[in-house]
């Protein structure tokens, strides 16, 4: 036997890369070109090979590292000359010398458990994860009761470089996860609790030898679920994906940046069949699986349970329509593509959602603000004598009125679902900010409790944490209301779309001096366009008029919002 260097070769014009995913452990056996760990820069992800075969004795990289070429990976354990028969032997009898480690590994455990049967509970923590702080939480793999592995990734937290997977520290059950979507972690942070079996941390050096067989059955594993979209009738009633849900079963084989494509795509791994080393997905299955969807090849299990009879016999039932026109526009001039940000690849689905499956009326009112904006320019140039930084707008008056709206009429406060509706007993408001990577909604909190001044300052936090990138998916849920604001640019009124789950959303266009008659002669008047796009199944046309009419009313005689 002899020990040796697994070092990373010439990986290309890349220096310091993290490393994102470990694919081996200690007491593994692998092949010449096995993939060992996946590293990332901010171009690509690789993985490194090994260049010979052999059992690893150490690891010298873990999740988080810095690498860069010539690094050492791993210590391999290699067969000499005298016993390469031997191994390669072995490696041709798969079944016996998995018939005879069998019985040891079963006894194992059972001496073990002799020991101690009781369960003790553990700590899960953040572990090192490089030169971080601050992580945000952007998606969930793990729920509390589920039984996982040692190592299993548990959830998946973010920051401006990169994305990485937090792994379980031990096999057993999770009694307690204290993180939810959006959260900040660092490193030592606890994150929750897991049972664990008093003979688990004996168990796993005997079970390493029979550790390759389950990836061996992997890609079948992942084949499942996409035999089952050719049966639209077996996915009975699937719901879309949804990256905040843990996904039940085994977890797809894909690195970090995989599945964060997937999470900007909207692409359900559990239905993607991988190509990579042990059924390991890819981007390019990503892309594939998109495309196969987008030109209607396949269909997701959400996409068959929603339209089993269109996609039976084309009933139009299930939005059966004619293939997007695909044109080759560089035949009629020059042309320059480029791609969509990841903003608007996001929201443009989400407005798509939105706006095919809410029936949506607008109802189109002005308010006279007038006094109001006298009022709001003579606020700010006290603030500006008292050298504050706070500047009032007239958005953050639209919000307080709203606010009284809203309690005026509790339906527009409420959200469908299924057949219930459920009424909110707070009152959070969200306005669209324009970024230069597309719009983004904040989400102000618990604007019934705020002044003015108050909703000025945390809506300038907001909206520079927009424009900076910097917004956390907790500063974007939990709205009652959307208010989109079109006033700084022009326009008289225009439809915007709901913000799903929220049943209504207003939108501001460009406030102008307009002839108003006042029962005697017509006097100038700064009118206020105001534009209410609601969702008809909840909310009817006689209550949105009611609605745009009263905010009209304390927008022009700002004293009734104390009535």
């Amino acid at each position: 036997m002899a020990l040796v260097e697994i070092k990373v070769p010439d990986i290309g014009d890349f220096d310091s890369v993290g490393v994102i995913e470990v694919l081996v452990k200690v007491g593994d056996t692998i092949k010449v070109e096995q993939s060992l760990i996946t590293v990332e820069s901010d171009k690509a992800s690789m993985e490194i090979p090994s260049s010979q075969a052999g059992v690893v004795k150490e690891m010298k990289v873990a999740l988080g590292d810095k690498i860069s070429e010539g690094a050492v990976v791993l210590l391999l354990e290699t067969a000499d000359s005298a016993a390469a028969p031997k191994a390669e032997a072995a490696s041709a009898q798969p079944a016996e010398v998995s018939d005879v480690k069998a019985p040891e590994t079963q006894a194992a455990p059972t001496t073990a458990a002799s020991v101690s049967a009781a369960e003790t509970t553990v700590d899960i923590r953040i572990p090192d994860i490089g030169d971080f702080k601050d992580v945000a939480v952007i998606e969930l793999l793990a729920k509390v009761g589920d039984t996982v592995a040692e190592e299993q990734s548990l959830f998946t937290v973010e920051s401006d470089k990169a994305s990485m997977e937090i792994p379980s520290p031990a096999a057993g059950t999770i009694a307690a996860l204290t993180v939810q979507l959006g959260d900040k972690v660092n490193v030592g942070d606890v994150v929750g609790q897991m049972r664990v079996a008093g003979a688990a941390p004996v168990a796993p050096p005997a079970a390493a030898p029979a550790a390759p067989a389950p990836a061996a059955v992997a890609p079948a594993a992942v084949a499942a679920p996409v035999a089952a979209t050719a049966a639209p009738v077996a996915a009975a009633a699937v719901p879309a994906h949804n990256p905040t849900v843990a996904p039940s079963g085994k977890l797809p084989h894909a690195s970090p940046s995989v599945r964060k494509f997937a999470r900007e795509l909207g692409v359900p791994l559990t239905e993607v069949q991988g190509s990579g080393s042990k059924g390991r997905i890819t981007f390019d299955d990503i892309q594939n699986f998109t495309k196969a969807v987008m030109s209607g090849a396949t269909q997701t299990q959400a996409q068959a349970a929603k339209a089993p009879a269109a996609s039976a016999g084309g009933s139009g039932v299930g939005m059966d329509l004619l293939p997007w026109p695909k044109v080759d526009f560089a035949k009629f001039g020059a042309v320059e593509r480029k791609d969509l940000s990841r903003i608007k690849k996001i929201s443009g689905a989400n407005l798509h959602r939105n706006w095919v499956m809410i029936p949506h009326v607008t109802n189109n009112d002005q308010a006279d603000i007038t006094e109001l904006e006298a009022f709001r320019v003579q606020t700010n140039a006290e603030a500006a004598k008292a050298k504050s930084d706070v500047k009032v707008t007239m958005l953050a008056f639209v919000i307080k009125a709203v606010v009284a709206a809203l309690k005026k009429f509790p339906e527009f406060n409420a959200s469908l679902d299924g057949d219930t509706l459920v009424y909110k007993q707070y009152y959070h408001i969200g306005f669209a900010a324009d970024t230069p990577n597309g719009l983004v909604v904040p989400v102000l909190k618990n604007a019934d409790q705020k002044g003015i001044l108050q909703i000025s300052q945390e809506m300038g936090e907001l909206a520079k944490k927009a424009r900076d990138g910097k917004l956390g998916a907790a500063d974007m849920q939990g709205g009652c209301m959307s208010i989109s604001s079109l006033g700084g640019i022009g326009g008289t009124h225009f439809t915007p779309i709901i913000n799903a789950p929220e049943v209504a959303i207003l939108g501001l266009s460009k406030s102008a001096m307009q002839p108003v008659w006042n029962g005697k002669q017509f006097e100038p008047r700064l009118m206020l366009p105001l534009s209410l796009s609601y969702d008809h199944r909840v909310i009817d046309g006689a209550a949105a008029a009611r609605f745009n009419a009263y905010l009209g009313a304390v927008l022009a005689d700002y004293r009734r919002i104390l009535l």
